[in-house]
């Protein structure tokens, strides 16, 4: 694309206005500070978040706003009291990079719901009253808190959709103690957040059913991912074949659908999470109270737990499917992304398209 705007020694991709377009921009970041962790990005997953913010979907919008929050890389610097990192290592950053880490919610590693609000990885007030720039970048300074060790061995490509899609499915799989082997686990929608919930699943060895509105997903889900059944969720007599057959749903769609089939599929005492995020949430009260279920919702996850998911995928070779590009190719992968064209996750070669 065209010559880069702005001047600083962080090179990055950015959006200028709403039109959601990205072209390279320079800025500089903050100076290494003694709690601070400098990552040399090689790798950024592409979020649907990334999409709203970059085309102020959400009305917020801060530009020039450099996007990208599934982040990692190679540690190049690090302040004098970081204790949990040295240059070399293999480090990653996820949806938000500082909280208060006083309140209730830090002080139990809970820091996404901090009572005075996550400082999010880019168009976010950040503690110097800069506005923080994502992972579309050369690199990032991060408190120590919120970065994270990616194992040993473990690909870098491969680790970036943990840092969103695999750590919001991942949550509420362990709250709602979904890690049962031999328990039975639907998962509504088959994309970025979907197919991470199947491969969880089977990691816990769970029976695991796909619902989705496409026939072309089956092979995949089937044969790719492994999971035990495929249902067409438009198909009535399929649906009502499942009746009180699963003790849990993932549901991942963010296009509006009904609720109470879903939760006519749960046993009694099933829980469905919502991780997705349709315009409404509408169910008879009927679906809850007969066979006393519970519907939850879940946003990301706290930096114990993200932790704990990373060495998890790496014990269990759990790796998402993804579709690895260059930078330049950014607006058409964000177009893609838009029309549900990839399988599962797009992640950005950074180190060696970025220059």
């Amino acid at each position: 694309m065209g010559t880069e705007i702005g001047s600083g020694d962080c090179l990055a991709w950015a959006a200028r206005d709403a039109s959601g377009t990205l072209s390279p921009y320079r800025f500089n970041r903050r100076v290494v500070r003694r709690d601070d962790v400098r990552i040399k990005i090689t790798h950024c997953g592409v979020c649907y978040a990334d999409v709203i913010w970059t085309r102020n979907m959400a009305g917020d919008s801060k530009y020039p706003l450099v996007p990208g929050h599934e982040i990692v890389g190679i540690v190049t610097e690090v302040g004098s009291s970081v204790k949990g990192f040295k240059v070399g290592d293999h480090a990653g950053v996820g949806t938000y990079v500082d909280s208060c880490g006083e309140c209730e919610y830090c002080n139990d590693f809970l820091e996404v719901h901090c009572s005075k609000g996550s400082t999010f990885t880019f168009n976010a007030v950040d503690s110097d009253g800069t506005i923080t720039k994502g992972g579309y970048s050369s690199y990032i300074i991060v408190k120590e808190r919120y970065c994270y060790r990616i194992p040993d061995g473990f690909p870098l490509a491969m680790a970036a959709p943990l840092l969103c899609a695999g750590i919001t499915v991942y949550t509420p799989m362990m709250r709602h103690k979904m890690n049962q082997p031999g328990k039975s686990l639907g998962v509504i929608g088959l994309g970025g957040l979907g197919h991470m919930a199947v491969k969880f699943g089977k990691a816990f060895g769970l029976k695991v059913t796909v619902f989705s509105t496409s026939e072309s997903k089956k092979e995949a889900a089937l044969k790719l991912l492994g999971a035990d059944k495929f249902v067409i969720s438009s198909d009535k007599e399929q649906m009502e074949s499942m009746t009180k057959s699963l003790d849990f749903i993932i549901d991942t769609a963010s296009g509006d659908h009904l609720f109470d089939p879903y939760m006519s599929l749960l046993k009694v005492g099933g829980v469905l999470v919502l991780v997705g995020f349709p315009s409404e949430v509408r169910l008879h009260p009927g679906s809850l109270s007969y066979a006393s279920r519970t519907i939850a919702g879940s946003l990301t996850g706290g930096t114990k737990q993200t932790q704990a998911m990373l060495e998890f995928c790496a014990e269990n070779k759990v790796y998402p499917e993804i579709e690895l590009i260059n930078i330049q190719y950014i607006n058409e992968a964000l177009e893609r992304l838009v029309k549900r064209d990839v399988k599962y996750r797009f992640v950005i070669d950074v180190q060696n398209s970025l220059k």
